[in-house]
């Protein structure tokens, strides 16, 4: 099992950048696929971005060229760097993993969840 907590969230002007992360306690993190999601009042969760255990990078067309995902598997680590941020960005944004994910941006494929971390973008 994992235990996922994030951080780094806050605010930024557009244009702006934030970095998030996300630190798994727990076996085997290498093992699994971990992704963000973000969810604005009112609005369906959004896949974001996902990193499959090979590294294989999955973007929502909405954030590609801005935000970068990656993994640090020593150090249980997953990171969103977020540039040229949007108002729209604005969001409560969570990690999550899954095992053997088949569907990288479907949050039905995760099973473990950060509580999430707020990212505001103000004009």
């Amino acid at each position: 099992q994992l235990q996922l907590v994030e951080s780094g969230g806050g605010s930024a002007q557009t244009g702006g950048s934030l970095r998030l992360a996300c630190v798994a306690s727990g076996s085997a993190f290498d093992r699994y696929s971990m992704a963000w999601f973000r969810q604005s009042p009112g609005k369906e969760r959004e896949g974001v971005a996902a990193i499959a255990t090979d590294s294989t990078t999955t973007y929502a067309d909405s954030v590609k060229g801005r935000f970068v995902i990656s993994r640090d598997n020593a150090a249980n680590t997953l990171s969103l760097q977020m540039n040229n941020l949007k108002p729209e960005d604005t969001a409560m944004y969570s990690c999550a993993a899954g095992y053997l994910v088949a569907s990288h941006l479907d949050s039905y494929e995760y099973n473990y969840w950060g509580q999430g971390t707020q990212v505001s973008v103000s004009t």
